[in-house]
């Protein structure tokens, strides 16, 4: 009589349990995959804004610092820095002044003008100076024709894609001055100028001014205050709340407040700010 060969192999209920099991596995490792995800993807956009809010800080303190350089330090502010009338969105320097404010009704920035520290320096477009340098110290009286007049201005974005914010620049020694681009990824900046007593001899800054409501006759402008709020593409960020926006809000006028809560749509933000003051025009 043959004997019964039995076979072997997983029940029912062994099948249901390893399938369940594998489902918390799967589970769990899929998990892992969209943390990871998630911060990778938050750390590349933040990656991004730290290195826009470095360049712009780098960029505008550079020329900060260029702005009311005189070759000669010994000759007088207002000899070097005749007064100039109001010309391409930048409004009028008084006689010394080195720095003045943009056309309120053209938007936020500021305007500068130097000497240029050497022969054919490049300006923000990256177009030579026609100055040419033959001794250190220049005999020759300071002519208005040498100095680098430049115009920094922040363009927001048009619709919603506040990553599209800019900051442009322009030389106004051009024939034909036009803004050139220098970084975008703003979507807002404040602007403020410290001043002091009208005298150009008294170096004290005390008090700020938003760049809106300074004037020439303000007095001139001493240090700059700026800080600029830096953001991602939409959707990148877990959650609807965000402390630094919340923070930038808090400062914001209505009019931005209104942009910003509007056009946030998850987004990640990085603020840079400073106040730098104008060394060439101290003691």
């Amino acid at each position: 009589m043959n004997s019964i060969k039995r076979q072997f192999g997983l029940s029912m209920i062994e099948l249901l349990i390893a399938l369940a099991i594998s489902s918390f596995l799967i589970l769990g490792i899929t998990q892992v995959y969209l943390d990871n995800k998630r911060n990778y993807v938050f750390q590349q956009n933040q990656a991004g804004n730290l290195e826009n809010s470095r360049f712009a800080a780098l960029i505008i303190s550079d020329y900060l610092s260029k702005a009311g350089y005189r070759r000669k330090p010994s000759t007088l502010l207002d000899t070097v820095f005749p007064s100039r009338p109001a010309a391409d969105e930048c409004l009028a320097f008084n006689a010394g002044h080195a720095i003045t404010g943009l056309d309120p009704n053209e938007g936020i920035g500021f305007c500068i003008r130097y000497q240029p520290r050497v022969s054919g320096e490049l300006d923000c477009q990256g177009a030579a100076s026609t100055v040419v340098y033959d001794e250190a110290f220049p005999s020759a009286p300071p002519d208005e024709s040498d100095l680098t007049v430049l115009a920094f201005k922040y363009e927001p974005s048009t619709d919603s894609q506040l990553q599209e914010g800019r900051l442009l620049c322009k030389s106004l020694n051009a024939a034909s001055p036009q803004y050139g681009e220098l970084l975008r990824g703003i979507a807002d900046l404040r602007l403020d100028f410290g001043v002091g007593n009208t005298d150009l001899l008294e170096k004290e800054v005390t008090t700020f001014i938003p760049q809106a409501d300074w004037s020439p006759a303000s007095g001139a402008i001493r240090s700059v205050r700026y800080a600029l709020l830096l953001t991602s593409r939409a959707g990148q960020r877990e959650g609807d709340d965000s402390k630094v926006l919340a923070d930038w809000l808090a400062k914001a006028s209505a009019d931005a407040q209104t942009k910003l809560q509007e056009a946030d749509n998850k987004r990640i933000y990085q603020v840079v700010g400073s106040t730098q003051t104008i060394r060439n025009l101290m003691p």
